[in-house]
């Protein structure tokens, strides 16, 4: 009975320690996009803290599958992550809301 409760709590201790690594290292995001994600990343991206939580999920998820080549530093940065870490990352940033129809329309173009 005690090594039963020993592997049952050992392995609930592994499922938790995984959790915790493969959440998003938002210290990661900040060093280009600024600490309340104010920055426009190498000048050239959207200020994240004025993007709804839909729009940023889309836009890191996209990121995913990017072959732009001045995307590649987004698309290493995510590619380490699944989708729904990214979708609850993106709802611990910018502003509440979907994602919006201009993010969909500029999304289709590029």
């Amino acid at each position: 009975m005690k090594i039963k409760k020993m592997i049952i709590t050992s392995v609930s201790m592994l499922i938790a320690s995984s959790s915790l690594l493969a959440t998003v290292n938002a210290n990661e995001c900040k060093a280009c996009h600024g600490p309340n994600f104010e920055k426009s990343a190498l000048g050239r991206s959207d200020i994240v803290a004025n993007m709804t939580h839909g729009d940023i999920a889309v836009s890191l998820i996209d990121y995913k599958t990017t072959t732009t080549k001045d995307e590649l530093v987004m698309k290493n940065v995510v590619s380490k992550y699944s989708d729904q870490e990214l979708k609850d990352f993106a709802q611990t940033i910018g502003k509440k809301g979907k994602e919006t129809f201009l993010h969909k329309i500029t999304h289709l173009f590029n």
